[in-house]
């Protein structure tokens, strides 16, 4: 990290442009790389280190840390998605692979459209929250270089979520966006005339921004830039192969015999696992290359352990919610009652119910889809963000709340699609106010004691980016687009 800081410091002096370029596309590749908290965690102090208030380098850090989530880290979030609804599609003769590529193009092109909008709100915070004049104004001049900012992320966004799925798509655009931004601001392209900073911050009687305790600083191990992006270039080679059609390795790696069966779990008949191992990205290229990184960056077996029990901590609480929170899902899922099926078969709406065993998840479907009727999709990014409040994970949002999403969007005859892809993009922009990354990032800034304030101020972008998305679809959906028409009947 301190190699790859040394990299911003001589770009621009301009804050705006430096919490763009850190904030919103730096901490983005990062997203797409390892997700989990971990873009504002590395980015808040790199903007620290450029003169940034350490609150308000938490705040923007936060803000940004939403566009990126979806796809997100290796697709995780929207192939979660994507699993969680598979048997339902199925059920209602779709294909789950179409689906799965249906739900990454239609979360990715509505959620482009507000990461626009989010970059622009971001610098309107930065300005009006935490600069020394409280103006909006201050953000105007940067607004085209914002809106040129998601236009080059988004096409490569757009076009990789479209052809070659939701595993490359966030890495791949946001890695591929920085160099072309980088040497666009060092020509002065759409640069504002005045630079905007914070010199002279600690003057400004502004004691609540500033760290409240010691924050540890990025080891310098003098390490060249290039060995210190060598790990990121190979997991983002090793993806390509593995991921894109052309090289054909898909059928290889999920075949024998790189599949570990597992039958007859508990001791029940109809309950199995086939884990494919090597197709698995936690394991091949992440964890092969955290082991070759050990060697690459000739880290002692101190800085070994150090890493590894960083990295346990920092997922633990994401696995034990996704590992109780798929249980829960499970049980609305697949719990049978009689009653419900008599409310099944009196439903006043026209949608048929993906599941035969009149499950609880009905019940909550049929119960949303009264209260809103076709105002839904207004609603539906709200429950993601919901999930990633609750607990902290774009991905366990998806795990609760996916098959609630697809059950009420049947029921009201609506297209399932754009209304998982609500959900997927509601679950990354409640990563901005999620408790589990604001307590992560005041840790890192040594803000703590700040985070109800944190989590005022972004509570409204949030909102307006829940708004943003959810307008774009209603407009779809009623201009009649429905990527798979045949899930409904």
């Amino acid at each position: 990290m301190a190699a790859i800081n040394q990299l911003f410091s001589g770009i621009t002096r301009d804050a705006r442009i430096q919490a763009i370029l850190v904030g919103y596309v730096f901490a983005g590749f990062i997203e797409g790389a390892a997700g989990f908290g971990t873009p504002a965690a590395l980015a808040a102090p790199i903007l620290i280190s450029l003169g940034f208030p350490p609150l308000a380098a938490a705040a923007i850090c936060l803000i940004y840390n939403s566009t990126p989530v979806c796809p997100g880290p290796v697709g995780v979030p929207t192939l979660t998605a994507s699993s969680t609804v598979q048997s339902a599609v199925e059920h209602l003769g779709g294909n789950s692979e179409a689906f799965t590529l249906a739900l990454t193009k239609w979360t990715c092109i509505p959620h482009m459209i507000g990461g626009i909008f989010i970059i622009m709100i971001g610098v309107c915070v930065l300005t009006k929250v935490f600069g020394k004049n409280k103006s909006f104004k201050d953000a105007l001049p940067v607004f085209p270089f914002c809106i040129f900012t998601g236009c080059v992320i988004g096409v490569i966004y757009i076009l990789m979520a479209i052809f070659a799925g939701p595993e490359l798509t966030t890495m791949t655009a946001f890695l591929g966006a920085l160099p072309i931004l980088v040497f666009c601001i060092k020509k002065g392209f759409l640069m504002p005339k005045d630079i905007w900073t914070f010199d002279g911050v600690s003057e400004w009687g502004e004691s609540s921004w500033m760290s409240s305790q010691q924050v540890a600083q990025a080891k310098d191990k003098q390490m060249k830039p290039f060995l210190a992006w060598l790990p990121y270039i190979v997991i983002g080679a090793l993806l390509v192969v593995t991921r894109v059609g052309f090289f054909h390795l898909k059928p290889i790696l999920t075949s024998e015999p790189f599949i570990i069966h597992i039958d007859h779990i508990l001791g029940f008949e109809n309950i199995s696992w086939d884990f494919k191992f090597l197709w698995n990205p936690g394991i091949f290229p992440f964890i092969l290359i955290a082991i070759f990184t050990v060697f690459l960056h000739k880290m002692t077996k101190e800085e070994m352990k150090t890493a590894c029990r960083d990295s346990v901590k920092q997922v633990s609480g994401a696995a034990i919610a996704l590992l109780f929170g798929v249980a829960m899902v499970n049980l609305y899922r697949f719990t049978c009652c009689p009653s419900i099926g008599n409310l099944v078969a009196s439903s006043e709406f026209h949608g048929e119910f993906t599941f035969a065993n009149s499950s609880m998840l009905y019940v909550m479907a049929n119960a949303l889809a009264k209260i809103f009727n076709g105002t839904y999709f207004l609603i539906a990014p709200l429950i993601g963000v919901l999930g990633s409040f609750m607990s902290g994970s774009c991905t366990v949002s998806n795990t609760l709340f996916s098959s609630l999403q697809f059950e009420t969007a049947t029921l009201l005859a609506m297209p399932q699609v754009l209304i998982v892809a609500l959900q997927n993009m509601g679950g990354a922009i409640g990563n901005m106010i999620c408790v589990n990354n604001i307590v992560s990032v005041c840790a890192t800034t040594g803000t703590m004691g700040n985070e109800g304030k944190l989590m005022r101020t972004n509570i409204i972008p949030c909102v307006i980016y829940c708004a943003i998305v959810a307008v774009v679809v209603g407009i779809l959906i009623m201009a009649g687009v429905n990527p798979m028409p045949e899930l409904l009947h």
